[in-house]
């Protein structure tokens, strides 16, 4: 009697089991996957995609500099989540040219003779990262709110 209790003990457990992970397996199959940002690859990408008269001048220490000063603007904005969710009451819009004048602002502070030039291909070559990763894109278009 005592071991048939425990093999319907031991049933009942895996029973449960099997439909807590059959559950969350259905509910992760219809999310997107998560998009995941690795800076080292970033820096790697930006410094194979800017043009060749930045390049020349710039190294992957002074793209890795830039591309830091650009994600802490993202970070003042409340882009970047670093982890946790960065779910908005609102869509969050960042325009170029405040981020550049962000960028440029730190290099200035920091004696960094960047021009705005070389942070303008280094941004835009990190938003074809981005978007190459699917971080970013268009707009949604969200239907009526109920």
């Amino acid at each position: 009697m005592g071991l048939f209790l425990g093999v319907l003990a031991v049933a009942a457990i895996f029973a449960i089991a099997a439909v807590v992970v059959g559950r969350e397996a259905r509910r992760l199959a219809t999310r997107a996957p998560g998009r995941v940002f690795e800076f080292e690859d970033a820096v790697s990408w930006v410094c194979d995609h800017v043009g060749p008269e930045v390049a020349a001048i710039l190294s992957p220490d002074d793209v890795r500099r830039i591309l830091n000063w650009h994600l802490e603007f993202f970070r003042i904005k409340g882009v970047s989540s670093n982890g946790h969710t960065a779910d908005a009451d609102h869509p969050v819009v960042v325009s170029g040219a405040e981020t550049v004048d962000f960028v440029l602002m730190k290099a200035d502070a920091a004696g960094s003779p960047y021009t705005p030039l070389q942070i303008h291909a280094v941004l835009d070559a990190q938003m074809g990262y981005l978007e190459d990763i699917g971080a970013v894109g268009p707009v949604e278009e969200r239907g009526p709110e109920l």
